[in-house]
């Protein structure tokens, strides 16, 4: 269960880094970056975001990208939320497949 520290740090994470993709993908065109969910563990050290990306085919090799770039990302981070909060989170960055499976639980459906 989590407070509600953690949860208002994970909506400002959250915030913050939809705002660091979105400048980021204005640059590369055809590719739509979201952030779905953030977690933050209860000690406030690490996040775990959980990141929507569009076209599905191009996830795997954003993801690891974005991972290798994850110090960079977490310092901008840092430079946005530093009046908030006093240490920025470890970051780390996983594919969010919800919508697949969605996707995939109404194609039975329909069979």
């Amino acid at each position: 269960m989590e407070t509600t520290r953690q949860n208002k740090i994970s909506r400002l994470l959250q915030k913050e880094l939809s705002d660091i993709f979105l400048a980021e993908t204005r640059k590369t065109h055809g590719i739509i970056v979201s952030v779905s969910v953030v977690r933050v563990s209860p000690d406030l050290s690490t996040a775990k975001a959980y990141l929507s990306i569009f076209p599905p085919e191009k996830g795997a090799e954003m993801i690891a990208n974005i991972n290798a770039n994850a110090k960079t990302i977490r310092y901008e981070l840092s430079q946005r939320v530093r009046y908030q909060l006093r240490k920025t989170p470890e970051l780390s960055f996983f594919l969010d497949d919800s919508l697949d499976y969605i996707e995939n639980i109404d194609a039975l459906l329909k069979k």
